[in-house]
């Protein structure tokens, strides 16, 4: 019998009265492994995002977590079915310190009758291990979340879903506003999560930053799926051609070659 996915998007299409924001969109997410989901502005990997989050539900298709169908009316209910996103602007506060972005109102707390208060030992010290687990060591807690590099408050973000339960982690376009060096920050904490057991979904317009960590490649182009591929599947250079659209691409080579020859 063939090992269940834990994620499966059937047939998924978003329809604005005559406008076609998404169509016939499936694929398949797994525990431990990385799903890329490509494509050029426009190609409908927000759209993609907000159904798979509980922002918006879907026209047609369906969806099955461990199997079974459902139907998210909210973020909420996605975050409780365990389908965590981290946004590009991160929702964090630059100013608050490492853990307290870290629990952001959920932190541990100890009491004396009906009197409660966070338990902040216990808050840094989590903080830390769950930050160590992500490969990145952070010796003071206290320090500001906005003092840190974009890649390392992205992995705060990784680190944070995990520790709260997510089995589905939707990373949108992480390594879009960070340079070469951080770029390899984040994408090496996106292997560490999918080591430790996590689905990640990373939605990406680069391929070169997609290829290295993902197993399966979701293309999107202008709301249309161009396929779902396994890695054995598809080549970087067959994946790029697609997420362009080959023709489009071959006809700005042909025009670049004319312009550069004049």
């Amino acid at each position: 019998m063939a090992e269940q996915n834990l994620l499966e998007l059937d047939n998924i299409s978003k329809f604005y009265g005559n406008i076609i924001a998404l169509e016939g969109v499936s694929t398949v997410v797994n525990a431990g492994e990385v799903t890329c989901v490509l494509g050029d502005n426009g190609a409908g990997k927000s759209t993609f995002i907000k159904i798979l989050a509980g922002v918006h539900q879907q026209s047609e298709g369906t969806i099955r977590l461990n199997g079974e169908e459902v139907s998210f009316g909210s973020p909420r209910d996605a975050l409780s079915a365990g389908i965590a996103t981290v946004y590009q602007d991160l929702a964090m506060v630059p100013l608050m310190s490492v853990w307290r972005n870290f629990f952001l109102g959920s932190e541990p707390t100890k009491s004396l009758g009906p009197i409660k208060w966070i338990d902040q030992g216990k808050a840094k010290k989590i903080a830390k291990e769950e930050m160590a687990k992500m490969g990145i060591d952070i010796r003071d807690t206290e320090q500001a979340v906005g003092t840190l590099s974009g890649g390392e408050r992205q992995s705060v973000a990784i680190a944070r879903a995990g520790y709260f339960g997510a089995k589905v982690l939707i990373l949108d376009e992480p390594t879009s506003a960070l340079g070469v060096k951080q770029s390899g920050v984040v994408l090496k904490r996106i292997v560490e999560a999918r080591n430790q057991g996590l689905a990640v979904i990373f939605i990406t317009h680069n391929p070169r930053h997609a290829y290295p960590v993902g197993n399966r490649f979701l293309i999107l182009n202008r709301g249309k799926s161009m396929g779902s591929f396994a890695k054995d599947e598809i080549t970087i250079d067959e994946l790029t051609q697609l997420m362009a659209g080959g023709a489009e691409l071959e006809a700005l080579e042909h025009e670049l070659a004319e312009a550069t020859a004049d």
